[in-house]
């Protein structure tokens, strides 16, 4: 099957949603250059993988809903968040996001630091991750 591309996927989004779900898009590739760009359309969401060694590392998404965007982060629970905005907290276990709806304003350049945060949680292995969440959960 060929890939869907991310404008067809999100020209069934009414305007303002479409526009807010380009505009994130647009920092997440303004943050990570080398970052792939996909349609996953199971989850109904644009990820993001980049190369980490070998392997890729999955470290942001871009879901649209009808009435707002989520920009995401599969590794959200490890990620240094020092003004506390990511949500999810007891809703999910390990992923993270933000949230903007018609209206709001998109602040770039703090959203490009918590993306390269995102990627590097995402690039750490396995077990660098393990140890990241033991500590948090001893610290906790």
């Amino acid at each position: 099957m060929d890939p869907i591309p991310p404008e067809a996927f999100l020209a069934a989004y009414p305007d303002a949603i479409r526009s807010l779900a380009e505009e994130l898009r647009a920092v997440v590739r303004d943050a990570v250059p080398d970052a792939i760009e996909r349609v996953r359309p199971g989850w109904r969401l644009i990820g993001f993988d980049a190369p980490a060694g070998r392997r890729q590392a999955y470290f942001a998404y871009v879901a649209p809903e009808p009435a707002h965007v989520h920009l995401g982060f599969e590794h959200g629970v490890l990620m240094r968040d020092p003004g506390g905005q990511l949500q999810g907290a007891g809703i999910t276990r390990q992923v993270r996001w933000l949230t903007w709806r018609p209206g709001d304003t998109i602040d770039a350049a703090q959203l490009r630091t918590l993306v390269r945060e995102g990627l590097r949680v995402a690039r750490l292995s396995r077990s660098e991750r393990y140890e990241a969440a033991m500590e948090r959960e001893d610290a906790g």
